[in-house]
């Protein structure tokens, strides 16, 4: 068993340190030794807890050998968390020179929820300068590589946790979703993410009252994710918009024979390559198979619409932000992040944040009235296999032939940020021809969180992509 323990699911883990076949102190030593031999290679870990880890998973042990407390939901089982995450006294960076010396004064209800659940957090993960990008390099830490083929990126902002996850140097991450931070990474990891809707899973201020934005868990299975998500579920007096009472994700669920699924390829207006339309297609199959109904449908919408609602919502949220932070450090920041900070401020000169939401709303009800008479809806996560590892693509992307002016045009995830009370799970579909995982988004109404979860249940079982011995990275 040693061999496969780096790549052991958190469920798992937890069973067998119920039966005491398992230890979480050996768990620890397997996952450090894993991240010894991987991480000066993939450079997913801001920061390594693994004496203190170490320390936790020996109080966890004696739990489960009754010596102490019950143990909890999640006691002994190591978890990586997004530096964004703060933890009390320790930095908080967002990956930016210009934020070396800040120390967070409050750890971040996500965190506290882990440690409340016995979960160890036993490193901390990278993510672009203040997490403005799709992809995962800083000046403050380097780049982070995607572990299936180091030459990409594991996508952003979550890229350190997606790519910790595939490195099997944790079975469980945080992540936070703004405009497919938690999804594209999912994606280009073979990995599972879910984009919970607004108000689900609290966040800290003042980025809370961000309506494009939440956090939420990543894991390698959907049972780890749910595992996660109904630990971090529920109300915070810090967050006024997370919703009361908390829910609890059910683990087991019906099979989806007669469910309705709507197929959308492109939503409209994005580019996908042929090799992921084709994976796409193949899991609307497997859910045929599996006795849903299947339709294909299109979106109305526009790429100028996208973009418009888009820029002005983060000129004049996250942007500003962001040029308040960094005011007279500009010579600090990536060029990427110089970029945004530029674009987003000449939104907040043009359109107002009022033609964004008249936008924002139209595309509403466009994807209520798509969703009508379905249960869910299918589409790909990313039109692109992968991002370069260590690009900025400042002159955009090419994709299927066609250049795109940003690199997140590429991304079919932030028309669910734009309709962020909908719960959207990621998982995987397949591999590109470079060996770099690709992957679907399951859509559902919104606050109907379940369906999710049922119909991605379904996708994994006839399409298993946990990490088995044949099926992992080479790193």
């Amino acid at each position: 068993m040693t061999t496969d323990l780096p790549y052991l699911s958190a469920t798992a883990a937890r069973a067998l340190f119920d039966s005491r076949e398992l230890s979480p102190v050996e768990l620890m030593h397997a996952l450090i030794d894993r991240a010894e031999q991987v991480e000066p290679h993939v450079n997913a870990f801001c920061e390594q807890l693994f004496d203190e880890a170490l320390v936790q998973a020996e109080e966890a042990e004696q739990r489960y050998l009754g010596r102490g407390p019950a143990p909890r939901p999640l006691e002994g089982i190591p978890v990586a968390a997004k530096e964004k995450h703060a933890i009390a006294g320790r930095s908080l960076t967002e990956g930016s020179l210009v934020n070396k010396d800040v120390v967070a004064a409050e750890s971040a209800p996500v965190i506290e929820r882990i440690h409340a659940a016995g979960g160890i957090i036993h490193a901390r993960t990278t993510t672009p300068e203040f997490s403005v990008a799709g992809f995962t390099h800083t000046p403050m830490w380097g780049v982070t590589r995607n572990p299936w083929n180091l030459a990409y990126s594991p996508g952003g902002s979550s890229g350190g946790s997606a790519a910790a996850l595939a490195a099997g140097t944790t079975p469980l991450a945080t992540a936070s979703d703004i405009g497919g931070s938690t999804r594209g990474p999912a994606a280009f990891t073979g990995t599972v993410g879910y984009k919970a809707p607004y108000g689900r899973i609290p966040g800290m201020p003042p980025m809370s009252m961000d309506f494009y934005r939440g956090d939420g868990p990543m894991a390698r299975t959907v049972d780890d994710t749910i595992l996660l998500a109904n630990m971090l579920i529920g109300p915070d007096v810090r967050d006024h918009t997370s919703l009361r009472p908390a829910i609890t994700l059910p683990t087991q669920y019906p099979s989806v024979e007669g469910m309705r699924v709507a197929l959308s390829i492109r939503l409209g207006c994005f580019v996908v390559e042929p090799e992921i339309e084709a994976n796409t297609r193949a899991v609307a199959r497997a859910l045929e198979t599996a006795g849903a109904i299947v339709e294909e449908i299109e979106l109305p919408w526009t790429a100028e619409e996208i973009r418009l609602a888009v820029t002005t919502h983060f000129g004049t949220i996250m942007g500003a932000i962001v040029a308040q932070v960094a005011a007279g450090n500009e010579d600090l920041l990536a060029p990427y992040t110089r970029a945004f900070a530029t674009q987003t401020a000449s939104a907040r000169t043009g359109a107002t944040f009022v033609d964004g939401l008249r936008i924002e709303t139209r595309m509403h009800r466009q994807l209520a009235e798509a969703m009508s008479g379905f249960d869910a809806l299918l589409c790909p996560t990313s039109g692109v296999s992968a991002y370069p590892a260590g690009d900025d693509m400042l002159d955009g992307i090419v994709v299927d032939g066609q250049r795109l002016d940003h690199a997140a045009e590429a991304l079919l995830t932030l028309p669910f940020n734009i309709n962020n009370r909908c719960p959207v799970l990621a998982v995987p579909s397949g591999h590109a021809s470079s060996g770099v995982p690709t992957g679907v988004q399951i859509v559902g109404h919104t606050y109907d969180d379940a369906t999710v979860f049922r119909v991605g249940k379904a996708v994994e079982q006839p399409r298993p992509w946990d990490y088995t011995r044949e099926h992992r990275p080479r790193v």
